[in-house]
């Protein structure tokens, strides 16, 4: 089965360590995304290292990495209908309306985004090594 995905960061991180979890997620996807937000938390980790840079931008550029801009009033009206109806903090009604938006599923292990079933398909996972 084919789709199209869009990960929170958590996802692109637990990805970029091999989880195979989420390999097997979007191993057929036929779009995969994320969040100029998640490319900001990503690298505004506190020690991160060169080789981690590097491998984010290698990422990045093989995946579609979704802008914020004012022109788009759709988006930005879908953000804070998400943020004033579910409280949640900025960047995550940002994930959840930019994954809506563009008819993507979307790749979590944010216990949190994944109560958000009722705005978005929301696909979970675990990080859990045991």
């Amino acid at each position: 089965m084919s789709g199209r995905f869009f990960l929170d960061t958590n996802a692109i991180i637990e990805l970029l360590k091999g989880n195979a979890e989420i390999l097997k997620i979007i191993e057929t996807a036929d779009f995969i995304a994320c969040s100029v937000i998640s490319d900001l938390e990503y690298r505004s980790f506190p020690g991160l290292l060169e080789t981690d840079a590097r491998l984010i931008d290698e990422f990045l550029s093989r995946i579609s990495v979704l802008d914020i801009t004012h022109d788009d009033i759709e988006l930005r009206e879908k953000i804070a209908v998400i943020r004033r109806s579910k409280k949640i903090k900025l960047p995550d009604a940002i994930i959840l309306a930019s994954a809506k938006l563009n008819n993507c599923q979307l790749v979590t292990a944010d216990k949190e985004l994944m109560k958000f079933s009722d705005h978005t398909d929301v696909i979970g996972f675990s990080t859990d090594k045991s």
